[in-house]
Parts: structure tokens; sequence; C-alpha cells
């Protein structure tokens, strides 16, 4: 298995990615900011997501933790880092299997489970992605993303029945 990554000065194409390779890992310190702000984005005024006392008390957790959304926007940064610009979501849907808090150590880790074209001509990537914390997964998900297939394609430029996710 390979690690697919563009280089700096290149784009990701969808004949440079194969089944079984690996994303390059993105490891993020979390912080109660990055649980506040987070959540302050998404507009989540639960308390769990802010007050530490609330989270612990009212929710037998050890501290704030990150909401859906934060978590949604961390797997898709994963990805389009992974992709370049010119990668493009198409569906993404993850499970929650436990909470990540301050002073946790969120690592992302991707294999790509599927390269094909649809009928449009769009090239897609397949990715199942993990979210874990010192080894223990907290979250998975199955992605998957528009890459170009060659240098004149765009899949942002796609829209109507040129795009399918």
């Amino acid at each position: 298995m390979t690690t697919a990554s563009p280089s700096a000065s290149a784009r990701l194409l969808h004949g440079d990615v194969h089944v079984g390779d690996r994303l390059p890992e993105l490891a993020y310190p979390v912080t109660a900011t990055t649980v506040v702000l987070g959540a302050l984005a998404a507009r989540d005024w639960r308390p769990m997501h802010h007050d530490k006392d609330f989270a612990v008390e009212r929710n037998g957790t050890r501290d704030i933790f990150l909401n859906t959304p934060n978590q949604a926007a961390w797997f898709e940064r994963f990805l389009t880092d992974w992709t370049g610009p010119h990668g493009r979501l198409g569906r993404m849907k993850f499970r929650m299997l436990g909470s990540v808090f301050p002073g946790d150590t969120m690592v992302f880790s991707g294999v790509v489970d599927e390269v094909t074209v649809d009928e449009s001509g769009c090239g897609w990537i397949g990715v199942d992605v993990t979210l874990s914390v010192s080894g223990d997964v907290k979250t998975t998900c199955d992605a998957r993303v528009a890459v170009p297939v060659d240098t004149t394609d765009n899949p942002w430029s796609r829209t109507g029945p040129r795009w399918k996710p």
C-alpha cells in the first residue's frame, strides 16, 4: 500500500489513486478553544460543548466535547487537505463511537476503498476514514470525494446531471 498524495506543485488526479492507498495522517491537539469555536461556528449553544461543569455534572463526561458538525468539518478538512483544492466532497456518513475532549490529540487516518468513474465521467474516490485518540477509534467515516480525471477536469465545475454525489 502506498500513500497517495499530490506534490506541492501538482494536484491529485484520479489515475494517481489506487484501492489500498493510505492517506497521510492528520494529528491535531484538541483544546477547549477547538471545542468551543466548533460549537460556536455551528451555532450549537448546548452547554455540554462550552460549560465544563454542565458536561461533567449533568452529562457525566470528563469535560466538554466536540459536537457533530465540528467533527464533520474535521473529516472534510482531512479529505480536502489530501485532494487539494479541486477535490469535492460528494457524500460522507460517520458514526460517533466516543467523545473527543480537550487534551486529546485527534488522529485522522484513511484508506482508499474504491476508485471509480461514473457515467458522466466524474472520478470518484471512496475513503474509509477513522478519527482515533491514543489508538482508540472515536469515529468512523465513509466518504466519497470527486477528484479530477485529468488536468483539464475540475469537479467543482460539474452541475446538474454531471454531478451525482
